[in-house]
């Protein structure tokens, strides 16, 4: 029986135990053309284990990427494809660089910083007043975003004014955003007294339904029984 620890180290998973088997005997065999065939027959055994990759564009060329790396770079057939290099196979990405930027007032985001040179560089002051009411319902919500709680007008004039240099002045009395923790509570307990009430309107009507069809089948139409007791009672007069 053979152990883990004593086999070869499996290169890829993905193929396998057996895949891998054969790909070392495959290295081991002299004749050139054979060694073709037979490596052509690995890379469609390769392909249907994985049928996924069938997706890729030039998925073939994959599959041979592989077979080579699993070889270590050793196979040496007439593939359609170049054997790659392990320079370009396990080439590490470049680092990208992080933004070190010391911003002060991170809960209204880096976006601010946007919105506000759009609006410091508008001439038309009707327009510049529109994006300055906007910005300060932008930093309404991202504030009761932040710290959970209401903000009032008046703190977001005086930190507009901040951190614009004074150039953009809010008016107060604008678009409110309103913060309310138990909201979501009541809206829940509003909908289930809703249904409870609809449910219990759709049973009343359908018990009077009830009601109104037994009433029916006791005596039938034309005044129930009594209508049937006269019918009788008629009959025998006649």
């Amino acid at each position: 029986m053979e152990y883990n620890t004593t086999r070869s180290k499996l290169l890829m998973p993905e193929y396998g135990r057996n895949v891998q088997k054969m790909i070392e005997y495959l290295v081991t065999v002299d004749d050139r053309e054979k060694r073709l065939k037979q490596a052509e027959i690995i890379i469609e055994l390769m392909g249907t284990l994985n049928p996924h990759l069938k997706t890729i564009e030039d998925y073939k060329h994959k599959l041979w990427d592989h077979l080579f790396q699993m070889t270590d770079f050793n196979l040496d057939v007439d593939a359609p494809y170049p054997c790659p290099t392990p320079e370009a196979i396990f080439k590490k990405p470049e680092v990208l660089p992080y933004p070190q930027e010391n911003f002060r007032h991170r809960h209204l985001g880096k976006n601010i910083q946007v919105l506000l040179e759009r609006a410091m560089k508008e001439e038309n002051e009707e327009t510049r007043q529109g994006l300055t009411q906007a910005i300060g319902y932008y930093m309404k919500l991202a504030y009761a975003n932040w710290h959970k709680e209401p903000v009032h007008d008046d703190m977001i004039k005086n930190e507009l004014a901040e951190i614009s240099g004074g150039k953009l002045v809010y008016e107060t009395g604008g678009y409110r955003v309103h913060f309310d923790n138990n909201r979501n509570f009541k809206q829940r307990n509003n909908n289930n007294n809703n249904n409870r009430n609809f449910k219990g309107n759709q049973g009343g009507q359908g018990g009077g339904q009830r009601n109104f069809r037994d009433r029916d089948n006791q005596g039938g139409g034309y005044g129930g029984n009594n209508y049937n007791k006269n019918r009788k009672f008629k009959n025998k007069n006649k």
